[in-house]
């Protein structure tokens, strides 16, 4: 989906999980639990996605562990696994992107990053994949205390870029944060896949090859 009509963005603004880089708590889990219902279940109520987003607002890891260790000390080793072994639950970069990515640095089109990310954890992304470190502006909600889809943090990072609204497309997989940024006045798409996104960004005016 792309929204929002007027004069063409000059900015592009990405999300990074899942739109650059692959993150799914089961490529760890699966390695954890024989069986997928009692993973599921384990992943909806010991240690939680909420739990996970109050890492991206800036909770320590260690924190959130002792907390869940604390309510289900049970399963103290597969909730530590959670921190301890969290790489394992990004297996790589998703590489149409990251080479739409390259080939709009080459162009020289400014791109920056608003994520959702733990600060601790992001430093270590950047760490491996080092695309993460050429953002002309990056906000990371576990830094900022602020988690998309709040549009405080839309406007922290406009503010901070010295940018209006309309001159930037922002693209997340998370169709709430899609919305938030089209409230505000940004351009933005739903991503889907690489060949899709770079289409609808050419759709946006921007000198890209067609994939």
């Amino acid at each position: 989906m792309t929204v929002m009509s007027g004069p063409n963005p000059t900015q592009i603004v990405f999300d990074i999980g899942n739109v650059l880089i692959e993150w799914d708590p089961r490529h760890l889990y699966r390695k954890l639990f024989d069986d997928h219902d009692k993973m599921e279940w384990f992943l909806a109520n010991v240690f939680t996605m909420d739990m996970n987003r109050e890492c991206d607002r800036g909770l320590l890891f260690a924190d959130a562990v002792e907390q869940a260790v604390a309510r289900y000390p049970e399963w103290h080793k597969e909730i530590r696994a959670f921190d301890h072994r969290w790489m394992e639950m990004v297996p790589g970069a998703i590489e149409g992107t990251v080479e739409l990515l390259v080939e709009i640095r080459s162009k020289k089109i400014p791109d920056h990053a608003i994520t959702n990310f733990s600060h601790e954890k992001f430093a270590l992304a950047r760490q491996r994949f080092d695309f993460l470190n050429g953002f002309k502006l990056t906000i990371v909600s576990g830094e900022e205390q602020l988690l998309k889809p709040d549009t405080a943090i839309y406007y922290l990072f406009l503010e901070r870029a010295g940018l209006k609204a309309a001159d930037c497309v922002f693209i997340d997989d998370t169709l709430a944060n899609v919305t938030a940024a089209q409230s505000i006045g940004m351009h933005a798409i739903h991503f889907k896949d690489p060949a899709r996104l770079s289409s609808q960004l050419r759709q946006l005016g921007f000198d890209l090859a067609g994939r």
